[in-house]
């Protein structure tokens, strides 16, 4: 099938970009390999969003969804796993078919950056979690550990304190990296442990997640913590690498864009967390996706 734009991405900024661009009056289709949402779904409460300070993450998506659901934006449930150049415009392949677009927004996003510890992949969904909010109540009056020590671990252990017994939050520094006024609500929840400078350095548990252990970065100290289950919230690491061959990516693998989100691939756009950038919000989402989409356009007069 042939659209105006392709857009790869389902999260705020390639649905923010499919809104300006249908909106622009072009054919849209919009390939999503999960959910529409993206990394904002699981979000308990978005506090920082101008004029929404108390809507939850998945509201958020499901009114972008309609949005553009009501503008006639197609929307592929597939992964895109390869764009290629043509003489009238780009062909992008999925593991079911075929699609061609005159330009293409590249919205990819980000995936959980994991441990790296022996036995991690075989413990996840079996006490490896990387969702709070999707898992949390499975560990209901049980003890559970967060790693982590930005915001969204902190967020973590604030979702896990309404429903386990003891949240540990593990943090290779002593001092978190997290806004003032989350650590402050951490803080006064009786519930929460945090213990500062400290990595983890196995997990024990073979059909479970049954332990950890920890080792203390200063002093060498080495403790066993029995937990039900371990929240990962150490970063993330974009998904660029299908697109490689075609757009510039900088050492770190993150689309390099200019203002206007153009890539170094004439009629290929970039925009949200998979890009270059110093601030990775909702806010600086959309608007990436806003300026994509209407650069997007642009290209296409």
């Amino acid at each position: 099938m042939k659209y105006d734009i392709a857009i790869v991405g389902g999260g705020p900024a390639g649905m923010t970009a499919a809104l300006y661009a249908a909106r622009a009056g072009k054919s849209v289709v919009l390939f999503e390999g999960e959910m529409l949402g993206g990394q904002i779904l699981p979000t308990r409460k978005i506090e920082n969003y101008p004029a929404l300070p108390d809507v939850d993450g998945y509201t958020f998506a499901d009114g972008l969804t309609k949005q553009i659901t009501a503008l006639g934006v197609s929307t592929v449930y597939a992964t895109v796993t390869k764009v290629e150049k043509t003489d009238e415009g780009f062909s992008l392949l999925t593991s079911g078919e075929g699609y061609e677009a005159k330009a293409v927004i590249l919205a990819t996003g980000l995936k959980h950056r994991k441990l790296g510890l022996a036995g991690e992949d075989a413990l996840i969904g079996r006490g490896v979690s990387f969702c709070a909010t999707c898992d949390g109540m499975f560990f209901r009056r049980r003890e559970v550990a967060v790693v982590g020590g930005g915001n969204t671990a902190v967020q973590d252990a604030l979702v896990l304190a309404e429903y386990c017994s003891r949240v540990y939050l593990i943090h290779r520094r002593n001092e978190l990296r997290a806004e003032k006024n989350l650590a402050e609500q951490m803080r006064a929840k009786e519930n929460i442990e945090f213990i500062g400078e400290t990595v983890i350095e196995e997990l024990e548990g073979e059909e479970a997640l049954q332990s950890l252990t920890l080792r203390n970065v200063t002093t060498g100290a080495v403790q066993y913590l029995p937990v039900a289950a371990l929240f990962e919230a150490i970063g993330q690491l974009p998904q660029n690498a299908a697109f490689s061959g075609l757009v510039a990516l900088d050492e770190d693998g993150y689309f390099i864009t200019d203002n206007e989100c153009r890539t170094s691939c004439p009629g290929i756009f970039a925009a949200g967390d998979a890009c270059r950038k110093t601030v990775r919000q909702l806010t600086t989402a959309v608007s990436d996706g806003t300026v994509a989409a209407l650069s997007a356009v642009e290209y296409l007069r």
